[in-house]
This record gives structure tokens, sequence and C-alpha cells, in this order.
């Protein structure tokens, strides 16, 4: 039953990874295992004995089920995306919205009081807003084909896998949002859609992207795993803000598409998609509560 439990938690998590909107570290956060995420994820790299072995099975069990969902979600998101773009950029809106206040709740102990932080919620903001405004993917990287790798190209998705995997490892912007924002996100959703196929043209791109992502996880999680330990307030103001900033890259979300559409606006704004993200969100806050009396 653990093990399902585990797979479950891995599941939803990458459905949140796979989506710009809300990261699979702030379901982690939401699902009450954040926490012991990050702390298997240190372990594995620099543990005893005795806490690798355990960090590993927990990380595999996890994983199991984030391979599954990240599959699952690509299948349907490659035939969708373009086509759906503001119906999934109000449902992202509405995950990172309502996932705001269960931080807030969550973490009332070390952001009661301390409103002085406020400024790196404001420092949070300000980055995503201005990596959305200044979008080093206008140009020639909106319509980049992933098919054939050039040397410049895969320092590019090396060095965005790096970002996107940090962010995805914080409860904050999701790392799908900041793919987002450098172009990346639907080429890449492509090339994943096309290797389930079994088209193996994309395989040196997505070597290049895991690659990256492996070396974004070695050089930011003893960061992060510091951070939450001596400034926890610091750091859960700051992915306030982050998130905060997110609604703005989300909003640009369409303009980054293969064939640039309009920016969301009231008109496009689809409420039902929008409050289908708070569903969401309360299903998994009681998924939390059965995890936790089954743990009882």
């Amino acid at each position: 039953m653990k093990v399902l439990i585990t797979m479950l938690q891995g599941f939803c998590m990458s459905l949140a990874d796979s989506v710009p909107g809300v990261s699979g570290g702030t379901i982690a956060f939401i699902l009450g295992i954040y926490d012991k995420f990050i702390f298997s994820l240190n372990h594995v790299i620099s543990g005893t004995k005795e806490e690798r072995k355990e960090a590993l099975v927990f990380l595999v069990k996890l994983m199991g089920g984030w391979v599954i969902g990240l599959c699952s979600s690509i299948l349907v998101l490659g035939s969708i995306f373009d086509s759906h773009i503001y119906q999934l950029c109000s449902l992202f809106l509405g995950l990172s919205l309502f996932a705001i206040p269960i931080i807030i709740r969550e973490e009332q102990e070390v952001l009661k009081g301390k409103y002085y932080n406020l400024v790196f919620t404001v420092l949070g903001a300000a980055i995503v807003c201005l990596l959305t405004y200044f979008n080093p993917s206008k140009g020639d990287a909106v319509s980049m084909d992933l098919s054939s790798l050039s040397f410049g190209t895969a320092i590019y998705v090396f060095a965005v896998a790096m970002i996107a995997i940090a962010a995805m490892v914080l409860p904050g912007i999701s790392g799908s949002t900041l793919l987002l924002i450098f172009g990346v996100y639907v080429p890449i959703i492509t090339a994943i859609k096309e290797f389930l196929h079994m088209n193996f043209v994309y395989v040196p791109v997505l070597f290049v992207f895991g690659f990256g992502m492996i070396a974004g996880v070695l050089t930011t999680i003893k960061l992060v795993k510091k951070g939450l330990e001596r400034y926890r307030s610091q750091m859960v103001y700051l992915i306030l803000g982050l998130m905060l900033g997110s609604f703005y890259a989300i909003v640009m979300g369409p303009t980054t598409l293969d064939e640039p559409q309009a920016a969301m606006s009231w008109g496009t704004f689809q409420p039902l998609f929008f409050l289908l993200g708070a569903l969401i969100l309360a299903g998994l806050q009681l998924l939390k509560r059965v995890v936790e009396n089954h743990a009882s």
C-alpha cells in the first residue's frame, strides 16, 4: 500500500512538472512530502550508506509514479496544447493561484511577524516577470527544430534544463513555466511525444536535456536544502513571489508557441478551467489527509 501511495504522489508531481503553473515541488509541499523529497535527494548525493539506501528506495518508488504520469500527460498535451492553449493557461492560473493560500497556511509560523521578508516576494515576482518580458526565446528560438541538434542549440537546451529542474525542485514557479519562457516547452514536449511513438531522431536532444537536469539537481539541491534549513522564512517569501510572477508568464504563454497567438486576455480566459485548478488542489489536499490517516 505504501508503494502505491508513494507512486501516486510521484504521479501527481509529474503532472505538475509537465505543465506550466505550479511545480512538482509545490505538489510535494501540498502532499506533505517536500522535506522528505529534498533530504532524500541530498542523501543520495552525500549521505551515509544507510541514508543513501533509504533515500534510493523512496525516490525509486516516487520516480516510478513520476515517469508514468509524465508519459501520460505528454501524450495528451502534445495533441491539445496548441489548439486549447487558453483553456490550459486558465487551468495553470487556477493551479498557481489556489496553491498560494495552501503554502501560506502550511508555513504560517515562518511567515508571521517577518513581513520585512516581503522584499524576497517582490524579488521573486520581478525575476519571473523580467525573464518573461525580456524573453530570450523571441525570434528564431521560438520555432527551433530539435530533430537536428547543433552545438549552439545543445548548449542552450542544456542550460535551460539546468534552470528548469532547479525550479521543479523548488515549491514555486514551475520548471515548465521556465521552459515556456525560454521557448523550449513545446519543442521538448514534441520531442518526448515523438520518442514515445518510437521516433528516435529526438534521442540526442533528450540526452542533452536529461544531462542538463542531472547537472541542475547536483548543483542546486544542497543550496535548496541549506536555504530551507537556515533561511526558511526568506525562502518561502521568495517562493510566493516566484508563484505570483508566474501569473504573468502563463498569461504570456500563448506568445511562445510555434505559431504565436495573442496573450491571454479577459476575452480568452476560461473560468471553468480556472476553477478546475482549485478542484485539483482540493483533491490533492484530500489525498494528503488520507495518507496521514493511513500512516497513523
